[in-house]
């Protein structure tokens, strides 16, 4: 992709207040490209942290593109139409949205109760599919449109004692495909991106050691590695990739 590819097209991408994560290296490949970027981001949370969002806007505005730090809770049932209508407002109407935001608290069968599922719902999968839905009613017919999901392989295998974060993305990837047939005559693509494991900060060494053991390149994935995908699915090369949940594993064994 030419570093002008997505010039004139703005980005909203949920999730983008770690310096280290997915969501902030999914920033930077998209301004890259020349896409305006609207980013969410959980306030004052996320600004205490090296390489917060405030240090992020500042950067996609040296980068030369229009840029635009929210924090939002995207637990509030109001809060994605709030958000594309203030996108709209401030940027223009988005035509790419990347639901990269997610909850994540590990509870099993034991221990799992209505709150905590309600919970990681309402980040993972209310938000998301609310989003997208009024950025597709918003979407003008014809012109090409991107919608990429963040996923975690639910459908290849368990995610013992995840049962709620898994439960909510794998509703998420039957979401991606549902809607992907529902909004193609628009232009629109949906796809979900499954990064594997990711060296994003939360690992501590003994878990870098037993997950690098199941790469066959020999080392773990970063936020770059997932974020080039993205990106690719956002550009014109990818208008015929639309329904897929495409993974960015480096070959990870499970089992």
């Amino acid at each position: 992709m030419s570093a002008q590819a997505l010039a004139g097209r703005v980005a909203l991408v949920t999730g983008a207040g770690k310096g280290g994560g997915i969501g902030t290296a999914v920033c930077r490949a998209l301004a890259a490209r020349g896409a305006d970027i609207a980013f969410t981001h959980r306030g004052q949370l996320d600004e205490d942290a090296e390489g917060g969002p405030s240090s992020l806007e500042l950067e996609l505005h040296a980068a030369g593109v229009r840029a635009l730090a929210l924090p939002v809770d995207l637990r509030e049932p109001a809060a994605a139409p709030q958000l594309v209508e203030l996108v709209a407002s401030r940027l223009g109407t988005p035509s790419i949205l990347v639901n990269n935001a997610a909850h994540s608290v590990p509870a099993g069968f034991a221990t799992l109760d209505a709150h905590a599922l309600d919970d990681h719902y309402a980040v993972n999968v209310r938000a998301p599919v609310l989003l997208a839905c009024d950025v597709a009613r918003r979407h003008p017919a014809g012109a090409p449109g991107r919608i990429v999901n963040l996923v975690s392989g639910q459908s290849l295998g368990p995610m013992p004692g995840e049962l709620p974060y898994a439960t909510t993305k794998g509703a998420l990837e039957t979401f991606t495909r549902q809607l992907a047939a529902e909004v193609a005559a628009l232009g629109i693509t949906v796809n979900a991106v499954n990064p594997g494991p990711t060296d994003t900060g939360w690992m501590d060494e003994p878990t870098r050691r037993a997950l690098r053991e199941r790469f066959p390149t020999g080392r773990l994935g970063t936020a770059q590695d997932a974020a080039r995908l993205v990106a690719w699915l956002c550009s014109d090369d990818a208008g015929w990739v639309t329904g897929q949940v495409v993974g960015s594993e480096g070959g990870f064994v499970r089992g």
